[in-house]
């Protein structure tokens, strides 16, 4: 790897949906890995942990799933559900069925996403198995990470849990009050728990104190070629909701792939709440009435993700209040 110059990095950082630092750090340096990898360098298969990663392996998937076959996310990881989708395929095709993206399947692969398109089959079915959940949260499953060890981030997802769980939500936290699981760990948590959505809390911070405002992100990257829908409506709700009821400047809803919005395979969605460098930030998260207001902002967004649109109300208007009666299934 030649050395890169701070811009060179800066640029690498945004084409890729990562944090823009400037550093080579340890995401950086494995995207950079993962980026140098193009369909058809090497043969693809599914190994013991560490799985193989790459370009390649997101060109993969988004060509199966192109096609029609379900490999999952695309998110550059030759996992077992890949692996099912390239049996699906070779066996399509009248090729060996082993799993394994050789040069057979290249050929047959390269040769027929030619001609069959189909769509975005990932993002429709991301769609249809949020409509199919219904409006109700009973039987929804949400996983909530406060994330660091922030204890007013944590205050505001126990204020969000307790209104959750009045509503017959199933709630869980990635953390306790005396533990700070890494990111990985939520991850996993996250993914075990069978989740329908998770929803990470953070204070964001700069070297500015000037900077300030709430801000949402959700799994997208633009070298892929996708993103996730319900993640990106749920981002734009919440910011919404959160910005109509509060004077936190709207720093809006952006695409990134970081790995909590990547590996997480529910919908996930990033939430800055403000700066712990900014003055007036830490004054409005300081206070309880305005973490309560938050909160609020929180579960009304979640209940209007699973409403039906013509049952949905206007921003900054539904209230916890309106939740029991709107969430019944007519």
């Amino acid at each position: 790897m030649h050395e890169l110059n701070e811009a060179q990095i800066r640029s690498f950082q945004q084409e890729r949906g990562l944090s823009v630092t400037g550093f080579l750090d340890a995401i950086t340096v494995r995207a950079i890995g993962e980026a140098r990898w193009k369909l058809g360098d090497r043969s693809l298969n599914l190994q013991e942990s560490p799985l193989m990663r790459g370009d390649d392996v997101a060109e993969l998937q988004s060509r199966l799933t192109q096609m029609g076959f379900d490999c999952g996310r695309v998110d550059g990881i030759y996992g077992p559900r890949l692996e099912s989708g390239v049996k699906e395929f070779q066996k399509s095709v009248g090729i060996s069925v082993d799993g394994k993206c050789g040069p057979a399947t290249i050929i047959s692969l390269l040769r027929l996403s030619r001609i069959v398109s189909g769509g975005a089959p990932t993002a429709m079915r991301e769609s249809a198995t949020h409509r199919n959940r219904g409006p109700a949260l009973a039987n929804k499953v949400l996983v909530l990470n406060p994330d660091g060890n922030d204890e007013t981030v944590y205050d505001v997802a126990l204020r969000t849990e307790g209104r959750l769980l009045a509503l017959g939500a199933s709630v869980f936290l990635t953390k306790g009050s005396s533990n700070n699981p890494t990111e990985n760990e939520r991850i996993a948590f996250a993914n075990q728990s069978g989740a329908d959505l998770m929803i990470s809390l953070r204070i964001d911070s700069y070297k500015n104190e000037n900077a300030h405002g709430a801000a949402t992100y959700y799994y997208g990257s633009d070298v892929h070629g996708i993103h996730s829908i319900v993640g990106e409506r749920f981002a734009s709700l919440v910011q919404r909701e959160i910005c109509a009821r509060t004077d936190l400047v709207n720093c809006r809803t952006h695409a990134k792939a970081w790995d909590l919005l990547r590996l997480t395979r529910a919908p996930a969605v990033q939430i800055d709440l403000g700066y712990s460098s900014n003055p007036g930030d830490i004054n409005r998260l300081s206070r309880a009435d305005f973490r309560d207001v938050i909160a609020e902002a929180l579960v009304i967004a979640i209940q209007r993700l699973y409403l039906a649109s013509e049952d949905d109300a206007k921003t900054g208007t539904l209230r916890i209040a309106d939740l029991r009666k709107a969430g019944i299934r007519r």
